[in-house]
């Protein structure tokens, strides 16, 4: 006697709720996954930026990328003091109506800006990139006065006279918020220019290294560095030796960041040797301890304002050189605290007394004070 038909209904209803639990459940997976795969890969890449999208377009073949975060640095005690000690300069009447016109006051509006040096045979070329709060309406009326504006790929690039020269400043809106400039003659090969990896990578990788700092210099060397430097340099730190080794660095960087009452600087000179490394050690505190016995010389004590003589020493104190091995590459840095009080003693008197002239920097380094490697 067969199955009731009714008994076959009853059956079937009941295994209906199970069979369509199962869909949903299957559907609700798929759409996890999916939702989970977006998420991931939204949160694993991060947007980049600001910072990092200026310093992306700096062209790769700069001799020097310098970068300044005003946005940060308005906030910081240290800039603080140092604007207040800083003699302010006098009110300029066609820098007024520039701010009158156009909105624009650099000191209130300018967020951030890095700017690259191209070294070329007669000149350098500067290519810069800024954030600040621009009027582009107001902007453009402004440059349109004694400027002129032209389409190009799409793109409006404005170009005014420089003060004082033949030369022209062009300059064109990436962002309403964002501007690129330079004085060369073709900006649009700036922002057209295709990045080569490797030379692009090499950058990016400081860049990163730098990236807690608002302020900061990434120079690729040139011959005339080691030079330029210790041509600058106070008396008491000037070493032609010193001048040879600088030479031998593939790149140096310079890194400021305020803390509280003063700007720690952090400096670093890189290239492939280790021996270059062991003598840059060795000489760099060898400078600083005759640099401090200068200091402390009888007539050095007679010559220099007390002030300023414990500014001198207390940035001296401060300084720590260490060694860095990052396998490819082979680092001396050198760290140190910049004061108000030191930045009075230098306006004061631009350069520290000689220390022993004449007297050759020892090959090794006497046994360095406590912090120093």
């Amino acid at each position: 006697m067969g199955q009731s038909p009714i008994k076959d209904i009853a059956a079937i209803e009941a295994r209906a709720p199970m069979k369509q639990t199962r869909v949903w459940l299957a559907v609700s997976a798929a759409i996890l996954i999916i939702a989970a795969f977006f998420a991931f890969r939204n949160w694993s890449v991060p947007s980049p930026s600001a910072r990092e999208e200026m310093l992306s377009l700096m062209p790769d073949d700069a001799s020097t990328v310098l970068f300044l975060d005003f946005a940060e640095l308005r906030h910081a005690p240290f800039i603080a003091q140092l604007y207040a000690w800083t003699p302010q300069p006098q009110a300029d009447p066609e820098y007024a109506q520039f701010v009158k016109d156009t909105g624009f006051d650099y000191e209130r509006d300018l967020d951030r800006i890095a700017i690259a040096v191209e070294k070329r045979v007669q000149d350098s070329a500067l290519f810069a990139i800024a954030d600040g709060k621009f009027d582009r309406q107001k902007v453009s009326a402004f440059v349109l006065k004694d400027g002129t504006a032209a389409k190009t790929g799409g793109r409006e690039l404005f170009s005014v006279p420089a003060s004082g020269t033949t030369k022209k400043i062009s300059f064109v809106f990436l962002q309403n918020n964002r501007i690129a400039l330079t004085n060369d003659s073709n900006l649009a090969a700036f922002l057209d220019a295709q990045k080569r990896s490797k030379d692009a990578a090499e950058w990016h990788t400081r860049f990163e290294r730098l990236a807690g700092s608002p302020l900061f210099a990434v120079i690729k060397q040139n011959a005339a560095l080691g030079s330029t430097l210790a041509a600058r340099a106070p008396g008491g730190l000037r070493s032609p030796q010193l001048s040879t080794l600088l030479d031998q660095l593939q790149w140096i960087t310079i890194a400021g960041k305020p803390e509280n009452d003063h700007l720690r600087i952090v400096a670093e000179g890189e290239c492939l040797a280790d021996a270059t490394v062991r003598q840059l050690s060795d000489v760099m505190n060898g400078v600083l301890i005759l640099a401090e016995g200068g200091l402390n010389d009888p007539q050095a004590r007679q010559q220099l304002d007390p002030a300023m003589r414990n500014a001198y020493l207390d940035l001296l104190k401060s300084a720590d050189i260490s060694k860095i091995d990052r396998g490819d590459s082979k680092s001396v840095r050198l760290v140190f605290d910049l004061t108000a009080g030191f930045l009075e003693a230098a306006r004061k008197a631009p350069s520290a007394p000689d220390t022993a002239p004449g007297k050759p920097l020892p090959r090794k380094a006497p046994a360095p004070r406590k912090g120093r490697t």
